[in-house]
Parts: C-alpha cells; structure tokens; sequence
C-alpha cells in the first residue's frame, strides 16, 4: 500500500504510539488528522508538527463520532482511518468482586471496541470509494493470552481481534479493495504502561513496524515480542500464559480482592 499522497485520520493521535504514527505518517507525504479529547495536548502535537490537522473528538461518544465523520468530510474525507485509540483501567479496580469492575470493564469495550466499529459505520462507505483504502486497527498479544490483572483489556482486544477477522472476510466476499490491517503490539513505552518494569516496545519501533507491514499489504502485522507470543500461543499455550502471568501478578490479584 502506498503511504505518500493519502489522508489519514488517527484517533487517539495526540501522545503516545498515535502522535508517533502522525510523525512518520508526515515523514511518508502523507496528510494526517488526529483526534484526541484532550485539546491541551492537541494543541502541543499542533505546534511540535504545523502540518497535523487536529479535532477534538472522543470516540466512546456517539454525538462526537458523527460530528468527526462531518468535520473529515468537509475537508475532503479519508483513506485511512487509523484507530488507534484505546484505554485500559489500572488493575487495583479490575478484581473480579470489586464494585468498580462493571464500570471499568464497560468503558474499556466503549472506547476499546463499540467506539471503533461506531467509526468504521461512519467511514465505510468514504473509504470503499477509494481507490485504494484502508482500516487499521490495534489489537495487541492479549488477544491471544488474557492477563489475569488485566482481564476486561485483554477481553475487549479479543473482541476487536475477531471482528476485524471478520470484516476483512465479509469485504472480500462482496468484493471490496478496501484493506483491513490488525496490529499487535508487544507492551509499548507510552503513558499507560509507565508502571510497568520490564522490556517496552518503543513507540517509534512500533510505527515503523506498522509502516513496513502496510507497505507489504500484511494484514496482520505483528511487531517486536508479538511474533514470538504468537508462535508460543500456538504450540506451547501453557509457557505462553506463564510469560504473560508471571507468579508477581498473582499477588496483585489477590490484593484487589
């Protein structure tokens, strides 16, 4: 796929792995629009690259993905939607009898999930008249190994996981061109897994293995330690849910409870 020339809107696009993807996105000639509900640091993304177009937008709310999709389509609509965005609920309120659970849980598959596929409706039919056209969307390992501390993330990623599995069947049997890209990153160096210790991804690694992947027309582009949790996955389950479940979360398991 060629990158150079095309319009791309990246929600979640003002910090971390989406303000990276922005950079070399503008690297590649392309034209970048982001979206964030943080206009402060849209502001800051905006000054650090003049070239972005940025609209504050949150994807979990309905009203503010159709006022996107009209704001994009004034501008003169896309070629790629890149959602990017995603949260995830720090641990401590994530035990399974922990009164924040159901709140946690449910917005993680409001902006992790069911916001995603609110923009895909929106952008379809834009996209598939395209000549060439793409969706990408952002999964991660936990789509193949749940972690315990992590139960609901891990979930709503496994949700994504299946449903761009099958948009990307259902296109091609209709005979779409459009293109349906699943990246799955390792841990990543950005805001949400600052307290983490252990190996990161960097950002800018990530990006470029998410470039190099869409470049190929790989569908499913899998980055750093995704390849090796996919091969482990597949024929040594039990060591793969180990490496994600190493006997230190346990303890924080039992401390939620």
């Amino acid at each position: 796929m060629k990158i150079q020339g095309k319009t791309i809107l990246i929600t979640g696009g003002a910090s971390g792995i989406g303000l990276e993807a922005a950079r070399q996105f503008l690297e590649k000639g392309a034209k970048v629009i982001i979206t964030g509900r943080n206009q402060d640091k849209l502001t800051v993304a905006k000054k650090q690259f003049p070239d972005l177009i940025t609209i504050q937008s949150d994807v979990s709310d309905a009203d503010d993905a159709q006022k996107l999709f009209e704001k994009v389509s004034a501008l003169g609509g896309i070629d790629i939607l890149y959602n990017n965005a995603g949260v995830g609920i720090p641990p401590i309120n994530l035990g399974i009898a922990n009164d924040k659970h159901i709140e946690g849980a449910t917005y993680e598959m409001e902006v992790n999930y069911i916001g995603i596929i609110r923009l895909n409706n929106l952008f379809m039919e834009m996209l598939k008249s395209r000549k060439e056209a793409a969706i990408i969307k952002t999964t991660s390992i936990l789509s193949y190994v749940p972690s315990l501390v992590e139960a609901t993330y891990s979930a709503t990623k496994t949700a994504l996981a299946f449903y761009t599995k099958a948009l990307r069947e259902h296109l091609r049997i209709i005979g779409s061109d459009l293109k349906i890209f699943e990246l799955l990153p390792p841990v990543v160096d950005t805001e949400m897994t600052a307290s983490r210790t252990g190996k990161k991804l960097t950002p800018e690694q990530l990006v470029k293995g998410l470039i190099s992947g869409l470049e190929k027309n790989q569908y499913t582009i899998r980055v750093g330690d995704s390849k090796i949790m996919y091969f482990l996955h597949r024929f040594f389950p039990k060591l793969a849910f180990s490496l994600v479940n190493p006997k230190t979360s346990h303890q924080n398991i039992k401390t939620t409870h």
